[in-house]
């Protein structure tokens, strides 16, 4: 045999190795059998997404956290500048003490327009009694005057005292009016006041309340994925400062076809497998099957062309084993997820639930 043929031979048999050695690998790391109550699709590992952003506009004045930090649910995480927030809200509290000094003031003038009318009420009552008096003289002296024991003087000035008595009656009445008017007027001034006190009241709850948002917490628990503004900017109404991932809220989204989708029901077990740690596999539950297909072929007429309808699946972690490895948990991370269409079909060996050590 010669130098060139047994260097072909060599070859040959360093390939027919190195095929021998892929097959195996392959066989050994291939995914695991499926049944027909089985169904697989590629996917990747999401979760909610929670902007924390600024309610009115104003300048950022510190952020207490760095992207990649677990947070907890209440935890300070920013603050706005609250300089302008916290002068209108003295301004308003000067505001609320002039009010309710005007309360007091027109609540006084209620009390003296008051005193006022009693002493008027009083006054026409002496006035009518006066009044009565005076025609009763009147009516003796045109009695006596007709006898002709009394004299037409005295007759005149008795009914120049009754007609003077009459019109103070007239006046005291008046006063009483003007008194009901004064008093309407003061019990009016009193309900502006109070408004106006009720207004600034109203006013410092309001800019007490941007003045408390103005300190960005946490909704709930979980990590800051970025950070969008840095301290001294300013910001719009709304302007975003982080965003957090509700690592609570954890979910695989992936694609299926027709047959196994519809197939698929509400809560069925699925297993899903992460290339970057797929020596474990972690248990979830479908949450979402979408009712509209996702890719939709040019023309649906054939059965083989509705086969190909694909309809958008979510399969969503167990919030308590998340909170278990929430430090661990990362998302964007793509990996296979493992149906089960069949509720009697047995899980194979390789999709057993397997999880890190604590």
């Amino acid at each position: 045999m010669t130098v060139p043929q047994k260097k072909w031979i060599a070859r040959i048999g360093i390939l027919l190795i190195a095929g021998a050695v892929a097959w195996a690998a392959w066989i050994y790391l291939k995914p695991a059998s499926l049944g027909p109550g089985f169904a697989s699709a590629n996917g990747r590992l999401e979760a909610v997404d929670i902007d924390i952003a600024a309610k009115i506009a104003g300048r950022l004045k510190a952020v207490m956290v760095d992207e990649g930090d677990f947070v907890t649910a209440g935890q300070v995480l920013a603050k706005m500048d609250t300089s302008v927030l916290e002068a209108q809200r003295r301004e308003a509290e000067a505001a609320l003490k002039q009010a309710q000094i005007g309360i007091v003031a027109a609540q006084s003038q209620v009390t003296q327009r008051k005193a006022e009318k009693q002493s008027a009420v009083a006054t026409l009552a002496m006035r009518k009694a006066e009044a009565e008096a005076a025609q009763k003289r009147f009516e003796r002296s045109e009695e006596l005057t007709k006898r002709g024991t009394a004299s037409v003087e005295t007759l005149d000035n008795d009914k120049a005292r009754h007609e003077g008595a009459k019109a103070a009656v007239s006046a005291a009445e008046a006063q009483i009016a003007a008194a009901d008017a004064a008093i309407s007027s003061a019990e009016s001034q009193v309900i502006n006041v109070t408004a106006s006190a009720e207004a600034a009241k109203a006013t410092i709850e309001r800019i007490q309340a941007d003045i408390n948002d103005s300190t960005l917490t946490s909704p709930r628990d979980g990590r800051v994925q970025y950070r969008v503004a840095q301290p001294g900017e300013v910001l719009g109404a709304g302007g975003k400062v982080l965003n957090l991932v509700d690592l609570s809220d954890v979910y695989m989204t992936f694609f299926l076809p027709t047959r196994a989708a519809g197939q698929i029901s509400m809560g069925a077990d699925v297993r899903l497998v992460m290339d970057a740690a797929s020596q474990y596999v972690i248990p979830a539950r479908v949450s979402f099957v979408a009712d509209v297909a996702q890719f939709t072929p040019k023309t649906v007429e054939t059965a083989e062309e509705r086969e190909k309808l694909m309809f958008r699946v979510k399969a969503r972690i167990d919030p308590e084993l998340l909170r278990k490895y929430m430090r661990i948990v990362k998302t964007g991370v793509p990996g296979m997820a493992y149906v089960r269409l069949d509720p009697n079909a047995v899980w194979p060996d390789k999709l057993q639930t397997r999880l890190p050590a604590q």
